[in-house]
């Protein structure tokens, strides 16, 4: 049995590719630098855990030693608190090429549609940098480069065309001039496995694609009619200046720790489309490619899907409500000190405790409030909020019962803040 690496095998076409070699035949061992997430994705799998950012050439010969096949899925969409570009896409490849001169491994790089030296984005340019040395290597070489990848799971750019798609009454129109070409990540998997096996020769680059190409809108409309609902019932133009200052505001919390799809390389990349060349895959007897409509088709939509896409939104809508829900309690109940010490004291409480209640109350909810807005602290700080939301009703009963009956409701107020953090808290999930 041959044996294959696959390197970020738990990612939406590392896994598709581990499945596909699996199903081809192969062994297969995955890495991956999150050993919480390998082991939920294919409990089963062998797995090296390592940064491939940061791993040297003599840790690549010995995790490489014996492998016939390397496929290289890791890869990041832009510059953030987890993500060097050039340390993922070119550092890394320098290393990983270098353990493999002089073996038999066939290496498989799994790039981009449209990538170039000179392209607008870090992405593709860094991509496209990976690329050349892997063409200049001595060697043995396949590199793919499918166009936006659509499956029955969903992540990055594929997320986010599901969400705009499934939002309720009203779509959005943006990139009009964009043309992008779609490829069914079991297609793309099944590539992997054909280049794997040397049934369709080796050292080429060829993009992996649909042969017909489809405007940003008619994509969207084409995956809201997937999910099951109806036409919108409007219709309006998002202006450039709009998705640059989302995509601008996304790149800040990349630097939190979140990967939105909306950060500004994805909004460049489908502004200048996403399309490729089907033609020498083709000719070379690669396997056909699926059309979007066959894509759609092969992955019929349930309420899942449906669920999926409407939370996509709302998820970090509840997150920025809950950050400003703790930070205003926070900053209230300082600025209001007075008043809020006086609902202890006026029930018996001593000057001294009201007073280190409500301070440090209040620096408590200022420091939840901050926190959940970090990637790595979230679940975190929601179950942190829900246990001092708990203990703020234990201890408000005994102090001040009353103001259950309160008509402003402080007390009732808190039970939908605990569900929401609760709620989030479950949402959470990196693939």
């Amino acid at each position: 049995m041959k044996k294959a690496v696959v390197l970020g095998a738990y990612g939406f076409i590392g896994a598709a590719c581990v499945r596909a070699l699996q199903a081809g035949g192969f062994a297969v061992l995955g890495v991956g630098r999150s050993l919480e997430t390998a082991q939920r994705t294919f409990p089963d799998l062998v797995w090296i855990i390592r940064d491939i950012a940061a791993t040297q050439v003599e840790d690549w010969k010995d995790i490489l030693a014996d492998a016939d096949v390397v496929v290289n899925a890791s890869g990041a969409l832009q510059d953030g608190a987890r993500d060097n570009l050039t340390a993922i896409h070119e550092t890394a490849l320098t290393q990983m090429l270098e353990a493999l001169k002089g073996t038999r491994a066939r290496f498989i790089q799994i790039s981009a549609a449209g990538v170039s030296e000179d392209a607008p984005t870090a992405f593709f340019r860094t991509k496209a940098r990976g690329d050349a040395l892997v063409t200049a290597s001595s060697i043995d070489w396949v590199v793919l480069r499918p166009a936006l990848v659509l499956g029955s799971d969903a992540y990055g750019g594929s997320a986010l065309l599901r969400a705009a798609a499934a939002t309720p009454w009203i779509g959005a129109r943006a990139f009009p001039q964009a043309q992008i070409q779609t490829i069914h990540v079991a297609d793309l998997a099944q590539a992997v496995v054909q280049s794997a096996r040397g049934e369709i020769g080796s050292q080429f680059v060829a993009d992996l694609t649909e042969d017909n190409s489809h405007s940003f809108h008619a994509l969207t409309r084409h995956l809201r009619t997937w999910l099951g609902y109806p036409d919108w019932t409007f219709e309006i133009p998002l202006p450039g200046w709009l998705l640059k200052t989302v995509g601008r505001g996304a790149d800040l919390l990349g630097w939190l720790g979140w990967r939105s799809p909306l950060r500004i390389n994805a909004l460049v990349s489908l502004e200048n489309g996403i399309k490729g060349d089907p033609a020498p895959w083709r000719e070379r007897g690669g396997i056909e490619i699926k059309s979007l409509d066959a894509t759609l088709a092969a992955m019929p939509a349930t309420a899942q899907e449906r669920a999926f896409a409407r939370l996509y939104l709302l998820l970090p809508l509840a997150i920025a409500t809950l950050s400003l829900f703790w930070l205003l309690s926070g900053v209230i109940g300082l600025l209001s000190f007075s008043e809020a010490k006086a609902v202890l004291t006026d029930r018996g409480g001593s000057a001294a405790f009201a007073s280190v209640a409500v301070i440090g109350g209040a620096a408590v909810d200022m420091v939840l409030g901050a926190g959940v807005l970090v990637r790595r602290w979230t679940r975190l700080a929601c179950l942190g909020m829900i246990a001092v939301s708990a203990a703020y009703l234990a201890f408000g009963t005994l102090l001040a019962a009353d103001l259950w009956a309160d008509p402003l409701g402080p007390f009732v107020k808190v039970l939908p803040a605990i569900v929401l953090a609760l709620l989030v808290s479950l949402l959470l999930e990196k693939r």
